[in-house]
């Protein structure tokens, strides 16, 4: 029984402790029956208090322990961004999809899909258009997911990058531009030749040890 419960009880008790110290012989032969209905009462309250004492210190050990969700994936599209930040900087090269010698567009997104993820995805643009993945509204964007870019609304797809969120994403640009970048999907540019998006980690199969260590990590 906690302090704050046996401090109640005694108070109680010396309430009708007191309350009969003046009464006659009489008074207090009819007020015995008084007093056992207080005491009961009493016990009552303190039966009652000390549930509730219970109670609140379940609740206070809950919230100093870590309380865990169901079971969840670890954040592939975290990984996934995360590495393909640490290939910024990475020259552009046309037809490259290496580390050493540089990436175009898509084989930067190729790359990156498949040595974080396991995930091998289609070579060119014009394939990764016609993959047979869930289009993504634009207000529905999400981390990791695949934009494609045409030249501002004319002619086919001509370029491809990943989602990071804020309306950002990193793809390869250009030799001009510095090759492996971030820009925003607000720009000028960028926002007149968004084409469409395609979501590929909920559709895509991930090689066993990959996903494994995804898990133990």
């Amino acid at each position: 029984m906690s302090k704050l419960i046996k401090a109640i009880a005694c108070g109680v008790s010396c309430l009708v402790l007191a309350s009969c110290a003046n009464l006659s012989t009489e008074q207090r032969a009819v007020t015995s029956v008084e007093r056992q209905a207080i005491a009961l009462n009493s016990r009552a309250l303190v039966a009652v208090l000390e549930r509730f004492d219970e109670a609140q210190q379940a609740a206070l050990q809950l919230q100093e322990e870590p309380v865990l969700d169901e079971y969840k994936l670890p954040g592939l599209s975290d990984s996934l961004l995360d590495r393909s930040k640490t290939l910024l900087g990475t020259p552009y090269r046309y037809g490259g999809s290496s580390r050493k010698t540089g990436f175009d567009c898509s084989g930067f997104v190729s790359y990156v899909y498949k040595e974080e993820l396991g995930i091998k995805l289609p070579r060119t643009t014009g394939d990764l258009l016609k993959m047979d993945a869930p289009v993504v509204a634009r207000v529905d964007l999400e981390p990791g997911d695949l934009i494609l870019f045409n030249d501002r609304g004319r002619g086919r797809v001509t370029h491809v990058g990943i989602y990071m969120g804020d309306d950002q994403f990193i793809h390869s640009s250009s030799r001009r531009s510095g090759g492996v970048r971030v820009d925003s999907l607000n720009s000028r540019y960028w926002n007149s030749s968004y084409l469409q998006a395609k979501r590929v980690l909920t559709e895509q199969p991930i090689e066993p040890e990959v996903l494994l260590s995804k898990i133990v990590q």
